[in-house]
């Protein structure tokens, strides 16, 4: 992978995604949001959600992800069909921010909740990133369990200013930009 290039699978809100590749890389881009990443170290498999609020439910509708409970369970189960094992997993944590002073703090809410459930089940956490006021961009490699994480400074930078910027085109490129 020396001459790989750094490109992760997007893990947006709502979704979870598995991986045993050793080659992929999943990440997402946190707020108030949370994402656990869950490894199994015997298996080399591993997977990451990415959930808006501790608790909820909108039946009848595929959004229920979006809920950590739900996210949590979705993620366990599907690792366990490809062969992990629930007393091996091992847990990493980030997100939980708080942006904005005039809401509420629903990242408190998500990291109080995604500490609890890991401690409720018995899944070990090796390590977290949670809380403070700036946005993380992270990236996890599910087949070893290693995991990357940048703090996004969010001083005057709106949600899409997240995304990365588009590429660069040369002045003689013969490409006409609007």
């Amino acid at each position: 992978m020396a001459n790989a290039v750094y490109h992760p699978t997007a893990v947006v809100q709502g979704e979870f995604r598995t991986s045993e590749d050793p080659d992929e890389l999943l990440g997402t881009v946190l707020g108030s949001c949370v994402a656990v990443c869950l490894h199994d170290p015997v298996r080399k498999i591993g997977g990451m959600n990415h959930f808006l609020l501790p608790f909820g439910q909108e039946e009848g509708t595929n959004r229920p992800v979006r809920y950590g409970l739900f996210a949590m369970e979705m993620l366990i189960n599907a690792l366990l069909k490809e062969g992990a094992k629930k007393s091996r997993l091992e847990a990493k944590l980030f997100g939980g921010a708080k942006i904005s002073a005039d809401l509420r703090d629903i990242g408190q809410a998500n990291a109080v909740f995604a500490r609890e459930y890991l401690a409720t089940e018995g899944i070990q956490c090796l390590g977290e990133s949670l809380g403070g006021n700036n946005a993380r961009r992270v990236v996890f490699r599910p087949s070893t369990g290693q995991a990357r994480m940048l703090i996004v400074p969010l001083t005057n930078v709106a949600p899409a200013d997240l995304q990365p910027p588009p590429p660069k085109v040369p002045r003689d490129s013969g490409i006409e930009l609007f």
